[in-house]
């Protein structure tokens, strides 16, 4: 099998085929989007190949046929047309105020104007030089025109913690799409692309026929690799990796369809043979982390939680809910959906292996409030489990609390919050990337956590003691027959029941059943 370049990196669709690099072909799903349609929105987590998806796009109405030979499109098209191309890509550097948006948005007007060999009457009005441009492209050519536009909502989201600022950058951005509307007789096609899912009645407003494909199962597959690209495309750098290995790693992306990998990830494994958090270590989601941590989230649920498309698209600077921006950012995934009345709601939970140790381990340090000590934690635990000695358990458990910063309880609510302890707890175990099952379903109820390890099952039940009676945890596990749902397996079980007190911020309670 012969070895071709990992196009690491990549985003330009004629780089990639003019050279010896490796290409999962998307035109498939291409022409099934120019069938269907002429106006599209698409969100993806970044690093997922929205960038190349749009430049091959470019390449196509560009009518650069020696590019696609051999790609599913080629014998669909008609190359002897090629369509006036508007592009805008918001990707590059960072806007901190609407005025530095006006004069980006009128460097890219300028830039396409130079690329058609065409000039705006006032170069200096964004929605006069924009919709110029399209009706000018249009009457020049004969064609109408095609607009492409990549990461749509950065220059939000790099605001979003100065939100008069992200509001001001929003209505710029809102006052540039809507000439998409305005001159829909001249556009022939329409994709833009981001990160985000903003509010169609935020940023969008007006442009009803926008459709987004966001979440459609026909274009899950539409941006990163199946498990057919692995075995196929990629077949000559799978040997001496472990396939299982691959998937739990960094399968599992999915919006109702088929489930895809992180090509980023994927990439980087073939280059340098070794798992490691390659997506998350390109940027650590520093915003996300503080806003969870400061809203006192219960990171438990983040294994497994549910919530309709609705309330994950309602997305915008005045509403930032959690679960979308998880959503949104690509750490949590569909995972499932069911249907309760006329309500659909789906199951959200981690993707893959990287995404879920990655983001633990970024909560934990921050409900510790000292990544240094977070970080030893987390090694010293695992020595401890594989050792099975519960009093050294207990033992690490209260020095890890004990540990904490007496100013970081004083200043922070979130110490104060009922599920606190039990967090910082469940994101301990889960940094290491060990078998857990938050909130266990039994049919008597759910167990707090479920952890199986090194050949056991151990069962966790967490009480605060200043909302409920002492001794209560471990009493709870037996009185319920949560370990009912083990014995089948036959192996070893350990039932623990852990209290907390948040007024001596520390364990008060821990007790031990084995059998």
């Amino acid at each position: 099998m012969h070895r071709r370049k990992l196009p690491i990196g990549i985003q330009t669709f004629a780089k990639i085929r003019e050279a010896d690099y490796y290409y999962v072909d998307k035109t498939g799903f291409i022409r099934q989007l120019l069938d269907q349609g002429s106006l599209y929105f698409l969100s993806r987590p970044r690093r997922f190949g929205k960038s190349l998806l749009l430049d091959t796009l470019a390449e196509l109405f560009a009518g650069n046929e020696p590019l696609f030979r051999g790609l599913a499109i080629h014998p669909d098209w008609d190359w002897t047309v090629r369509y006036p191309i508007i592009r805008f890509s918001f990707g590059g550097g960072i806007v901190k105020s609407r005025v530095e948006l006006d004069q980006r948005i009128l460097d890219l007007l300028y830039r396409n104007q130079r690329a058609l060999g065409l000039t705006c009457r006032d170069a200096t009005d964004i929605v006069g030089c924009f919709s110029e441009l399209i009706e000018q492209a249009n009457a020049t050519t004969g064609q109408r025109v095609v607009v492409l536009v990549d990461e749509y909502d950065k220059p939000i989201l790099d605001n979003l913690t100065e939100p008069e600022t992200a509001r001001a950058i929003r209505d710029g951005l809102r006052n540039l799409y809507s000439v998409i509307k305005d001159n829909e007789a001249h556009i022939r096609f329409a994709f833009l692309t981001g990160v985000s899912k903003f509010s169609k009645v935020s940023i969008f407003s007006g442009l009803n026929n926008l459709k987004d494909i966001t979440v459609d199962a026909r274009y899950s597959a539409l941006c990163g690799y199946t498990e057919q690209d692995v075995e196929t495309v990629f077949a000559p750098e799978l040997d001496g990796l472990d396939r299982a290995e691959i998937r739990r790693w960094y399968n599992g992306y999915n919006w109702t369809g088929e489930a895809v990998y992180n090509p980023f990830d994927l990439l980087l494994l073939f280059d340098a043979r070794e798992f490691r958090t390659w997506w998350f270590e390109t940027g650590t989601p520093t915003f996300l982390v503080d806003l969870l941590t400061q809203r006192g989230y219960f990171t438990p649920h983040l294994a497994q939680l549910y919530a309709t498309e609705a309330l994950l698209s309602a997305f915008d600077v005045e509403t930032l809910l959690s679960e979308a921006l998880l959503w949104q950012t690509g750490y949590l995934t569909f995972t499932g959906s069911r249907r309760i009345g006329a309500r659909l709601e789906y199951r959200l939970g981690y993707p893959n292996l990287e995404v879920e140790t990655a983001l633990n381990d970024a909560l934990l340090k921050a409900l510790l409030g000292d990544p240094m000590q977070a970080e030893r934690a987390v090694s010293r635990l695992y020595d401890v489990l594989v050792a099975g000695e519960f009093a050294a358990l207990r033992a690490h458990l209260v020095s890890l609390f004990a540990a904490i910063p007496h100013h970081w309880h004083t200043g922070n609510a979130i110490a104060r919050y009922e599920g606190y302890y039990a967090s910082v707890f469940y994101s301990h175990l889960a940094a290491l990337g060990l078998d857990l099952i938050a909130e266990d379903a039994t049919s008597q109820g759910r167990i707090d956590l479920t952890l199986k390890f090194n050949g056991q099952v151990w069962l966790f039940e967490f009480k605060v003691v200043e909302l409920e009676p002492e001794g209560r945890a471990l009493q709870q596990i037996k009185d319920r027959g949560y370990a009912d749902k083990y014995r089948a397996l036959g192996q070893p079980m350990h039932l623990i029941g852990i209290e907390f007190s948040r007024e001596q911020r520390t364990v008060v309670g821990f007790e031990v059943e084995s059998g």
